[in-house]
């Protein structure tokens, strides 16, 4: 079953059974609500809904660490 991760702010994970992961709205590094460590994160898909900073975040840096 898949599973939806609030992170903060607009920022979620999805992942399914298969560990695909999903990184909506990656507002990670600044966000006072999470403590996820942005070098671990390893999303196979990044999903923006606009692109206002708080929801564009760290897409740049996820999307070179992969």
């Amino acid at each position: 079953m898949p599973k939806l991760t609030f992170i903060g702010h607009a920022a979620f994970l999805l992942e399914d059974d298969d560990g695909n992961t999903v990184a909506i709205d990656p507002f990670i590094k600044d966000n006072p609500v999470t403590d996820l460590d942005i070098k671990k994160l390893k999303p196979n898909t990044i999903l923006l809904t606009h692109a206002h900073n708080d929801h564009v975040g760290d897409t740049v840096e996820l999307a070179e660490n992969n």
